[in-house]
């Protein structure tokens, strides 16, 4: 449980301290957000605020977990490298694509095809290597199997556990950016889905099939629970540190640099800790943006009308009047309901197991 505390303390330290000097190199570099010109007009102002934040807090999560690791004399489990790597990979992706923007003046990025590919190199190499490193249980960091709370069912078998993979961090990954349009929204629901995945990691533990198993043979069958919450606490305290500077007004994006690592660490967290379809509601706030998007799109396709003033959600109630605060505190309430719903998914069938 001392890992916990070190690396969530650390990474919040490092993210805390290490932002600022982050704004002040893309400041000087000149590396500032651009606006849609059809968005809220209020939005306007924000313009050349400096973007590609998430750097900050994927180096102080990395940092975080190697220094605990150092520190504790504890050596890292590959349900925890795999994770951070799925991290460290979609952010590059996206760092690759939020520099192009910047630098290259090209306002698209990478190309779709270009940004597609990276995604899946790193997707399916960390799919693959989850089925692998087997431990002393014969148990990996992933399984063929779907799982809600835990694994259930037939397996799926490799390929088609694969795609599921790919599936879910893509849909994650751009879950997390489409949030990501107000002043610390994504970022402070990340906390809290890390902060669930924390408590996740150390229950699972508490009741491990590699350490105990309950009277009735209960118990859960995850190769390293205790590792994955020290990954997840590692995310949630540079997640915090970020959010200091990117609250209302921000004085610092994530962009997709940021984006999309935290959809990979989700997805990443979710496979590893065998809570797959749980993750839908533990981050139902990602989930919901998200589906306003599909509605917008889907509606507008096929006869022609709008649901929403604005897609994604945050913007229609931008446009309804809302300050860009009270949308943001008010999804937040929903993303803190939709965790605690989940935890309480989670406890409740722990129960009923045993």
């Amino acid at each position: 449980m001392k890992q916990i505390l070190v690396s969530g303390v650390i990474a919040l330290f490092l993210s805390l301290i290490g932002t600022p000097l982050l704004i002040r190199l893309l400041a000087r570099k000149g590396y500032g957000q651009m606006i849609r010109d059809d968005g809220p007009q209020t939005h306007h102002s924000k313009r050349g605020t400096p973007t590609m934040g998430g750097i900050a807090f994927i180096l102080a999560t990395l940092v975080a977990y190697a220094s605990t690791k150092l520190i504790t004399g504890d050596k890292p489990s590959m349900s925890g490298v795999l994770v951070l790597f799925l991290t460290a990979g979609m952010g590059l992706v996206g760092f690759l694509d939020d520099y192009i923007k910047l630098v290259k003046q090209r306002s698209l990025g990478l190309r779709a095809k270009a940004k597609m590919a990276g995604q899946l190199i790193v997707g399916v190499t960390f799919a693959v290597l989850a089925l692998n490193f087997s431990d002393s249980r014969n148990q990996t960091p992933a399984s063929t199997k779907l799982s809600f709370t835990t694994d259930f069912g037939w397996s799926i078998g490799p390929v088609i556990f694969v795609i599921w993979a790919l599936f879910m961090i893509l849909a994650m990954s751009n879950g997390v950016n489409l949030t990501d349009g107000l002043d610390g929204l994504a970022t402070g629901a990340s906390v809290m889905v890390f902060a669930a995945y924390t408590v996740i990691g150390v229950w699972q533990y508490g009741q491990w099939c590699g350490a105990q198993v309950s009277a009735n043979g209960a118990c859960y069958e995850v190769r390293d629970p205790l590792d994955l919450a020290v990954v997840s606490a590692a995310l949630m305290g540079a997640c915090f540190g970020f959010l200091w500077w990117n609250t209302s007004p921000a004085k610092v994006f994530m962009g997709d640099t940021g984006s999309l690592a935290l959809g990979g660490a989700l997805a990443g967290l979710a496979i590893c800790s065998r809570t797959e379809l749980l993750l839908a509601i533990l981050g139902g706030l990602f989930v919901l943006i998200t589906m306003s998007v599909i509605i917008q799109v889907g509606s507008f396709r096929l006869t022609g009308k709008r649901v929403f003033r604005m897609a994604p959600l945050q913007h229609h109630f931008e446009l309804k009047g809302w300050s860009e605060v009270l949308v943001v505190v008010r999804f937040w309430i929903i993303q803190g309901m939709c965790m605690a719903v989940g935890l309480g998914v989670f406890y409740a069938a722990w129960v009923a197991a045993s």
